[in-house]
């Protein structure tokens, strides 16, 4: 039985598979719609989600599948004080399959021992949300054609963004690719996310403050939010969550091919008037996180 708690418990052989798979998804819906016809999903959400838990829901949905869950933890025994093992020890007994994300770090790792049935982990605090880097990859595979000789910029909070991390973690791998750390002092990436994936393979990189300065040089633009929930202080958050807007100005240096990403939600971090700039890929990225997802949970359950 496999579990998804890491982008890197998937190799690149992996990877690869489930993007021509989620491609065939797209190009061939109808041989797909019943692939998973008696199985049923559970999504335990102990944190706010929309794009996640509703794509996990959908794609389950469109392989014919049913589902299960809920959606926060108020609404579950959590709210009694039951522990994450306990309910997953239950819950496994009612489903093929689960999603889970959780406020924190290792929490689905845990579930996944506890469980008789496979694990994703849909995003456990700030550490790993390896579905939404398999729709990174979807997303820039589908509008680039590859990984190799990529230079990514990733911009806003590199601290505690867990997108940013696996998505390093996943494009470490690919020869040729460059990053460029756009941030805050306050919330450059961590020492040991440089250390674990862009120094021992000898990878390119460079930080800078400024977004302007970046913007030349990008192929892949990857844009985060300044995350509320994830500050000790209101101060602070409200210091610098303003930090980085792109607006139509500030892609006026950029490459026609560039494509501008991001998880979602956004909320100011990326102008609106930016939305009908054809580089713009965030919200037809959501929309891949589906396809991918339905590839991933295809795998997990050995359907052929």
């Amino acid at each position: 039985m496999r579990n998804l708690i890491d982008i890197l418990d998937l190799s690149e052989k992996e990877i690869d598979f489930l993007i021509k798979k989620a491609d065939d998804i797209i190009n061939r819906p109808e041989e797909y719609r019943e692939k998973c016809k008696y199985k049923k999903l559970a999504t335990l959400f102990f944190e706010p989600s929309t794009r996640t838990r509703l794509s996990f829901e959908a794609a389950m949905m469109e392989l014919g599948g049913g589902v299960l869950g809920f959606s926060e933890a108020a609404s579950s025994s959590a709210a009694k004080g039951e522990s994450v093992s306990d309910t997953v020890a239950v819950v496994s007994g009612y489903a093929d399959i689960i999603a889970m994300r959780h406020p924190k770090e290792g929490a689905p790792l845990v579930a996944s021992m506890r469980s008789e049935v496979p694990v994703i982990n849909a995003g456990d605090g700030g550490h790993n949300h390896p579905t939404q880097t398999l729709t990174d990859l979807f997303t820039i595979y589908k509008e680039k054609g590859g990984f190799e000789n990529l230079t990514v910029g990733l911009c806003g909070d590199l601290k505690f963004g867990r997108t940013v991390h696996s998505l390093i973690a996943a494009m470490s791998r690919y020869k040729g690719v460059k990053f460029v750390l756009i941030s805050p002092d306050e919330l450059k990436l961590p020492r040991y996310v440089k250390e674990s994936h862009i120094k021992p393979k000898g990878i390119e990189y460079e930080q800078t403050s400024s977004l302007e300065y970046a913007m030349p040089k990008l192929d892949v633009l990857y844009m985060t939010r300044v995350q509320r929930e994830r500050f000790f202080n209101e101060e602070d958050y409200i210091r610098l969550k303003n930090s980085y807007i792109l607006t139509p100005d500030k892609l006026k240096n950029a490459r026609q091919d560039m494509i501008i990403l991001h998880p979602l939600p956004r909320v100011n971090e990326i102008s609106t008037s930016v939305d009908n700039d054809s580089r713009a890929c965030y919200f037809k990225q959501a929309k891949y996180g589906k396809y991918i997802r339905m590839a991933l949970i295809l795998m997990l359950l050995e359907v052929e």
